[in-house]
């Protein structure tokens, strides 16, 4: 079926193939940018024509034609760059007729290069002369309006190039994200943690709870899952002696799509020897508050999810049962329920019960039903059952429960934290009850992985872990409602 294009397609066709008869290369070549426009706009701003003139100061940019005012032998365009919007005024007699006539051939969307001296127009905007016009790109579509044509959300992320273009929030996102990923990366160094990196393919499906991608590698002839957390294969690294390790990566899980959820997303894990819960307490605080001042020039209220986060305060810390006793009058740390009594409970309180739930399920759903969302400032959530922590230290006062915690903002997890359980026997318990679940319907248990009971019977010392999301966390930072509004690249249903 042939394409049909609109009016304005047609016309830019034309144009292409009349810069292709006159010896142009529609599609250019490279061009030096010795400025970009916010550079320009700072190391100029507030300077008089007199000045300018005086100072003679010469730019080479480059970028995109936003807007253009065509006024016979002079006119003015805008073009856009990675900082932001530029003035350019370009005159026949600087240009010469050549140059000019092809510039009146551009269209909004094309992409040029401009050399020119700084100057400042009557109403103080600062302005590029341009003495010498580059053609550099044909754009043979248009470009959406302004503020007409690039409402629909999901538009705006399928194709993520032309939001870039025309909203400046979702490039300051976009931007902001690498400017955060580094400063957690410069925190975490300064501790003594060395980054490393660890398999996205693995034999195992363990380190979390999730329903893995599977694939299979055909040389081999063997099943692979796509990583579900980083966790196993860099506690190996502590037994190995590294000590203080970290890794930034990729995780991917076979789960449902909504404003906090991606089938991939970006963590990172950090693994401390001879640290404990409070160790990853104090790593939490730290790297916000980092964030903070490294990114956002020391900002600590953030307005987020209809709140005003204060990032200054001490975390407060709680215990899951105590939430749970709080809202619904029922004291699961006091009382030692059998199943039959915490199933009875959670039917009273209509909590839906799985085959494979025990006491320490019920208690989980509990809390998410009743406390979660009550969770608004940054709030270290403590007390987890054993049942859903199979890589955690149990309490010592109370083996029913472990030294874990996550990490809650807004009634959102941001992060979750052991202090690790580092004894290959209970470990190897762990890992059967995982599979007796599974055996039982629960798709998202893990299975027993050999390689790190192995691992674990050399010695891995006392140790603090924890995961942070760092979509959700730039979520937090930029006041994003939503994780495809983080990602770059979110995953969609095909049209």
């Amino acid at each position: 079926m042939e394409q049909q294009y609109s009016d304005q397609e047609l016309a830019r066709r034309a144009k292409l193939e009349k810069l292709i008869e006159s010896g142009i290369d529609p599609y250019g070549h490279a061009f030096e940018q010795t400025h970009h426009s916010k550079e320009i706009k700072e190391t100029y701003k507030g300077k008089t024509h007199e000045e300018l003139e005086e100072l003679n100061a010469c730019v080479s940019v480059a970028g995109r034609i936003m807007f253009i005012r065509k006024m016979g032998k002079a006119s003015f365009f805008t073009i856009k760059d990675k900082e932001g919007l530029l003035q350019v005024y370009i005159r026949i007699d600087n240009v010469g007729e050549e140059a000019y006539n092809l510039f009146k051939m551009a269209d909004v969307g094309d992409i040029c290069g401009v050399k020119g001296r700084i100057m400042v127009t009557q109403t103080g905007e600062i302005t590029v002369c341009c003495t010498e016009y580059t053609h550099l790109v044909k754009a043979l579509k248009p470009l959406p309006e302004k503020y007409h044509g690039l409402t629909d959300i999901e538009e705006r992320y399928r194709k993520r190039y032309l939001d870039l273009m025309m909203n400046d929030d979702s490039m300051l996102t976009a931007m902001l994200r690498p400017s955060i990923i580094k400063a957690m990366r410069t925190y975490f160094d300064s501790l003594g943690f060395v980054e490393v990196e660890t398999p996205v393919l693995n034999t195992s499906r363990g380190g979390a709870t999730a329903r893995p991608f599977i694939t299979h590698h055909n040389a081999l002839d063997m099943d692979l899952f796509l990583r579900i957390a980083t966790e196993i294969p860099l506690k190996k690294l502590l037994v190995g002696g590294m000590e203080r390790v970290y890794e930034i990566g990729r995780i991917f899980r076979n789960e449902g799509i909504d404003t906090r959820h991606n089938p991939e997303f970006t963590t990172v894990e950090l693994y401390q020897a001879f640290g404990n819960l409070d160790s990853m307490m104090d790593l939490t605080e730290g790297v916000f508050r980092f964030i903070a001042e490294k990114v956002f020039d020391g900002k600590m209220q953030y307005e987020f999810g209809g709140e005003v986060i204060d990032l200054s305060k001490p975390f407060r810390k709680v215990s899951m049962c105590d939430l749970i006793k709080e809202k619904t009058g029922i004291d699961f740390k006091a009382n030692n329920y059998s199943l039959d009594e915490a199933k009875a409970l959670a039917k009273e309180h209509d909590i839906k019960i799985e085959p494979h739930f025990t006491v320490g399920h019920i208690i989980n759903e509990f809390f998410e039903k009743y406390c979660e969302e009550d969770l608004v400032q940054p709030t270290f959530l403590m007390g987890h059952p054993i049942e859903i922590s199979p890589l955690t230290k149990e309490n010592p006062e109370d083996p029913r429960f472990v030294e874990r915690f996550e990490f809650y903002i807004c009634g959102t997890e941001y992060a979750n934290a052991y202090t690790e359980l580092n004894n290959p026997i209970e470990q190897k318990k762990r890992f059967e009850e995982e599979l007796r679940e599974r055996e039982m319907g629960n798709d998202e248990a893990g299975d027993i992985d050999e390689s790190f009971l192995d691992a674990l019977e050399y010695g891995m010392p006392p140790a603090g872990g924890i995961g942070i999301g760092i979509d959700r966390l730039v979520m937090f930072f930029t006041g994003s409602p939503s994780i495809r509004d983080v990602l770059l690249f979110p995953h969609m249903r095909n049209k």
